[in-house]
């Protein structure tokens, strides 16, 4: 890897970072764009514009998620000390010309339908959000500062961390030209220590891995994630031997002879199609072995470079807890893999860890001599549970729900929180709408959909009735946070579920294998699962940890204990309150609407339980014979 030099922020005025009172992060115009507002370094909002929009992964400049940080830090454009920008596009674009320049004529397609854009305003886009503030008519928008995409990256992993010092490990697609960095973060500051640079990214080669299994790059990744455990790593070696050279550093070099991402807009091509044996998956085509096979490949892979480099960020600075931001961080089994290894005492997951976190980082970066990291202290994060998004009080509910004549039952918290617990012990799916919105892709308990994890028809019954996706996808569970060890084995909290770790095996059943048999067919392994919690039991026994504790979640830590009462058992399944192509519920109206759509039974929404057989034009099979009012 190759050493690097400090950088500075670049601005056309760069503001005093001690006056700094507020600042406003933006990330746009790639994929995932948000907003952050800090403000005396408390991170006081944050949210993605897809939520707003409903468009998933949207890249437009974000005004709904901004207009909504200011509303919730009472404030105006005017009132900010600094815009932050989460990339230097202008670097970005020098990239992308030598990238071009590299492969001519091979890319010349791609070039005419790119550079015209870049040309007239991606390449100066944090000018362009400047002057998209300008016209939300919110005020005077102070001047905006740029910093680089892996330093924003950083700076989200570490500086709303709980450590006083941590080594930093950021390892996406590219930014402007790093793919891979290893910082130290000390104090208020993030030092750069080494970095990797395009076109050597451990972030693409998932990606092409995504595009040549038939899913969307930027977005089916963890699908691929998913599909792993199903397959053998039979393809590993040929990997290693002709695709990436993997240095025992963690450093690595891609051949770029076999992808088609340096000269257009796909991954992969023919070379691709020769050494795997056939032309990619056809998208919603059905699945082979051969994709099981190649995502058990690509995951093990990942998993061998991930560990080196984490060794290599604890032996360049010494320090004993890890940081870890950039898309390839969302990849929770091989962050899982790294804390079972035992390279460090503890590793902390940014939990909007790909590009919406960089608005947050870049905020942060601004305003870090604005109040300190007053958090570190007191042993927690900064991240309030990454409940960060907008919330409905209950008196906005109701009136949403008498508007439109919706009957509900009105509960106070105990009474909710044990009805819904009974539902599930009935075997009940339940959406769940509780407090603040998350920021990031995960549903954490407040914008959730929830199942009982003892029953072995749950899986299905979520992905095929109520998800509307791929049967292979698994489900995470929550767990009481003080019982985790009695469930899995996990030795330390993993609040914002990006950490895998394998079901205990007290709590395997009898005649559950030790592991998923190499001799067995991929439908037979998922058929070969036994725990006492199946639902969340992938075909491995691994399973997407999230801990809950009574200071992150009350709400969600009380219904854990209600059902613990019940039935002994303190997990649930939690998955996102979304169907597949859509982004995770907002406000109580999207709620309502994802409700009546799928065979959720009942939702629970602040105070309020609604029971979908009670709603109006409701039908046995689930259409709806009138459109659903959004507002």
């Amino acid at each position: 890897m190759t050493p690097t030099t400090p950088t500075t922020p670049t601005t056309p005025t760069t503001p005093t970072a001690s006056v700094i009172p507020a600042v406003l992060g933006i990330s746009a115009y790639y994929h995932d764009s948000a907003a952050a507002l800090v403000r005396g370094g408390d991170i006081v909002a944050a949210a993605q514009e897809e939520r707003f929009s409903r468009r998933r992964h949207d890249p437009a400049f974000p005004e709904r998620a901004v207009a909504y940080c200011l509303q919730e830090a009472g404030a105006a454009l005017s009132d900010l000390d600094a815009i932050a920008y989460y990339e230097r596009p202008s670097l970005k674009f020098r990239r992308v010309l030598a990238t071009y320049a590299a492969t001519a004529p091979r890319g010349w397609r791609s070039f005419k339908e790119t550079v015209p854009q870049w040309l007239a305003w991606k390449s100066r886009a944090e000018r362009t959000a400047h002057r998209r503030l300008a016209a939300m008519g919110a005020g005077t928008p102070p001047p905006i500062v740029t910093y680089g995409h892996h330093e924003t990256h950083a700076a989200s992993a570490f500086l709303p961390s709980p450590y006083e010092s941590a080594a930093v490990l950021t390892v996406d697609g590219v930014g402007e030209w790093t793919t891979t960095s290893v910082w130290h973060g000390r104090g208020d500051r993030v030092e750069p220590v080494a970095e990797l640079r395009f076109p050597h990214s451990l972030g693409l080669l998932y990606s092409a891995f995504t595009y040549f299994c038939g899913f969307k790059v930027d977005s089916g990744e963890y699908k691929v994630m998913g599909l792993a455990p199903y397959g053998r790593p039979r393809y590993a070696a040929l990997i290693k031997e002709k695709l990436v050279d993997i240095r025992e550093d963690g450093s690595f070099r891609l051949n770029t002879d076999h992808f088609a991402f340096l000269q257009g807009q796909v991954m992969t091509g023919r070379a691709f199609e020769r050494l795997f044996g056939g032309p990619r998956r056809v998208p919603e085509g059905p699945l082979t072995e051969r994709e099981f096979d190649l995502a058990a490949s690509v995951q093990q892979v990942t998993e061998e470079i991930m560990l080196k480099l984490a060794a290599t960020a604890r032996r360049w600075t010494g320090e004993s807890r890890l940081c870890l931001a950039g898309g390839v961080a969302l990849n929770c089994v091989a962050n899982g893999r790294i804390v079972e290894r035992g390279l460090f005492e503890e590793v902390w997951v940014q939990p909007a860890a790909g590009d919406a976190g960089g608005a947050l980082g870049a905020a942060l970066l601004a305003a870090r001599h604005d109040g300190g990291r007053s958090h570190v202290p007191h042993g927690g994060d900064a991240m309030k549970g990454s409940r960060l998004g907008p919330g409905y009080d209950d008196e906005t509910i109701r009136r949403f729900l008498d508007q439109h004549g919706y009957p509900y039952r009105r509960m106070r918290g105990p009474e909710l929180s044990r009805a819904v617990a009974e539902e599930l012990a009935a075997g009940k799916v339940v959406g769940w709408f509780s407090g603040r919105m998350e920021f990031g892709p995960r549903a954490l308990g407040s914008r959730s959909i929830l199942g009982d994890a003892r029953s072995p028809q749950m899986q299905s019954t979520m992905n095929l009735k109520i998800k509307f996706r791929e049967s292979f996808r698994p489900f995470a569970p929550i767990v009481l946070a003080e019982d985790t060890e009695q469930y899995f084995d996990l030795k330390q909290s993993s609040p914002y579920m990006l950490i895998v770790g394998q079901v205990a095996e007290r709590q395997r059943t009898a005649g559950a294998p030790e592991t998923a048999p190499d001799t067995l067919a991929a439908g037979e392994r998922l058929r070969s699962v036994h725990s006492t919690i199946p639902a969340v039991t992938h075909v491995d026994h691994s399973s997407r940890i999230q801990t809950v504790d009574k200071e992150r979640d009350a709400a969600l830590h009380g219904l854990l204990s209600d059902f613990r009462d019940l039935t002994g058992c303190s997990v649930l399944v939690n998955t996102s309150f979304n169907v597949r192509g859509e982004p995770i519920v907002a406000s109580p109206a999207d709620a309502y609407r994802c409700f009546m759509r799928t065979h959720i039974d009942l939702l629970a929404i602040g105070g309020f339980l609604l029971d979908r057989t009670e709603q109006p034009k409701w039908s046995e099979d689930g259409d709806w014979r009138d459109e659903i009012p959004l507002d």
